[in-house]
């Protein structure tokens, strides 16, 4: 059985990454949701059904375990299909009663007591992401020492599109990457860490450093990646259960709703290799 990885976009690629990178024995398989992208500024309701397509898809698969690589996602869909759809799902297919749906919010979150000195954290967001209040919430539930934890939001509506339309290295969208960077530090000076709330934002992460050199500001700033496949390796260490049912022939595969071959070039440049994908029609 494999390891699954959804993602609205090309942006869960840079999770996927990290995983094979910490974790290069196992097989994996990518769904990226491309013709239906991005997820940011969708309802609950349509982001709730999207993720559950993609989820069931993945599970006929043969996936064992799915990762939700997309925050949107898991803002607005992991809760319920943890609680309400996969117990179903079980139910209906005994050969997925050890299956589970993780997401990438709450590993995130975890990193944060061991880099903040101030406790005034920014997160950059898709509106969807934000107005879910995930990241607060979870923000919340953390135990940091010697401070009062302060959490200002920042949706950019703007930036997965100019991500996904390959426009987010040209000088245009500078004014969009500023804009927004503008707007949380105006809310907040005093923040000393910043959440990548996205995962398609590592893609502008050089803009990013400019605008912040540029200010004079050095806020920690959390990419997932990293985090998200250190999060699954601790996971798979406490849940041994798993040990013998994921095949580790070092494989994977990528599935994607939209042309296959646009999917090609624009995950190639992700992940700086050609791959192959197939076709998924939901």
């Amino acid at each position: 059985m494999k390891i699954g990885v959804f993602d609205s976009g090309y942006g869960g690629l840079t999770i996927l990454n990290a995983m094979r990178q910490q974790l290069p024995q196992y097989d994996y398989l990518y769904l990226g949701d491309n013709a239906r992208a991005p997820y940011g500024t969708r309802s609950f309701d349509v982001i709730y059904a999207y993720t559950l397509q993609a989820v069931k898809w993945l599970l006929e698969q043969d996936c064992a375990l799915v990762i939700l690589a997309c925050n949107t996602a898991s803002a607005k869909a992991l809760r319920t299909i943890q609680q309400r759809d996969l117990p179903q799902l079980r139910k209906e297919n005994g050969n997925w009663h050890m299956a589970n749906v993780l997401g990438v919010i709450r590993p995130t979150v975890e990193a944060i007591p061991a880099l903040t000195k101030n406790g005034h954290i920014g997160i950059l967001a898709t509106p969807a992401t934000v107005s879910s209040q995930s990241y607060v919430l979870e923000l919340e539930k953390m135990t940091i020492v010697n401070c009062q934890l302060s959490i200002t939001q920042q949706a950019c509506p703007m930036w997965v599109p100019l991500i996904e339309a390959g426009e987010h290295l040209n000088s245009g969208a500078d004014y969009f990457v500023a804009k927004y960077l503008d707007e949380l530090f105006a809310a907040d000076p005093l923040i000393d860490t910043i959440i990548l709330g996205c995962t398609h934002y590592p893609l502008i992460a050089g803009k990013i450093r400019t605008y912040l050199e540029t200010k004079n500001l050095k806020p920690e700033t959390i990419y997932q990646g990293d985090i998200v496949a250190r999060s699954l390796a601790d996971y798979l260490l406490r849940h041994q259960e798993f040990a013998p049912v994921l095949s580790q022939n070092g494989t994977c595969c990528f599935a994607t709703t939209e042309a296959p071959d646009k999917f090609q070039d624009n995950a190639a440049l992700f992940l700086q290799t050609p791959i192959h994908a197939q076709h998924v029609a939901f």
